[in-house]
């Protein structure tokens, strides 16, 4: 399919697909979509604590990056695990624009090798992040009782419903420790549906910028 880097609205960049018009990111914001998503509504529920985070569609390695850079100063452990069936090129994710707009160039080796790292061996960036991607298809996961925190960041359910599934769900809801939580971007009634029927708690919150609602839900 053919893909092409854009400009989102608050100067951050993302990938389009034109044959779906889905991006991996939100039009109106790809690095305010993540920080409101999975940093203030996912991260910052656990401070100071060591946790272990597994991202659902690990992507350009934005969400990542970020939590990253906030475990530098949170006072958080963090074990990062990032899936990701179709891994984004190098071209692409030189081509972002996220150590410009995070003001992090300090911290361009980092994202660059979180890139260039082997998949399936966790490798260590800092005393507080370790990460591991797997390059995996979610309906394949099964870790058991393992994770705090998962961000849910799966293309939209417009374009690939089946990764809002309840079987996919149930696998996240087992991937969870007991009082996990599980934050997305999404807030359609068909996937609170189905996380409430492999047990999730779902409550709605105010969406990052240009999306009125979205999901956390609790094991």
């Amino acid at each position: 399919m053919e893909r092409e880097i854009i400009q989102t609205l608050d100067g951050s960049t993302t990938i389009h697909i034109k044959e779906w018009n889905e991006c991996y990111h939100s039009k109106h914001g790809a690095i305010q979509e993540a920080k409101h998503v999975f940093i203030k509504n996912g991260l910052a529920l656990f401070p100071n604590q060591s946790i272990s985070i597994l991202e659902i569609g690990f992507g350009t390695g934005l969400n990542t990056f970020i939590t990253y850079l906030e475990s530098k100063d949170s006072g958080q452990t963090i074990d990062y695990v990032g899936v990701e069936a179709y891994p984004v090129s190098a071209d692409e994710v030189l081509s972002m624009n996220y150590i410009e707009e995070l003001k992090a160039a300090e911290s361009e080796s980092v994202f660059k090798e979180m890139h260039t790292c082997n998949w399936e061996e966790k490798v260590i960036f800092s005393d507080t992040f370790t990460l591991t991607k797997r390059k995996q298809f979610f309906e394949e996961i099964d870790d058991v009782e393992k994770f705090d925190l998962i961000y849910f960041d799966a293309f939209g359910y417009r374009v690939q419903p089946e990764l809002w599934s309840t079987a996919i769900f149930d696998r996240m809801y087992k991937a969870l420790k007991p009082r996990g939580v599980l934050v997305t971007y999404a807030a359609r009634g068909v996937v609170k549906r189905s996380m409430i029927e492999v047990g999730f708690t779902v409550e709605k919150l105010a969406g990052p910028p240009g999306k009125r609602e979205m999901f956390r839900a609790r094991k």
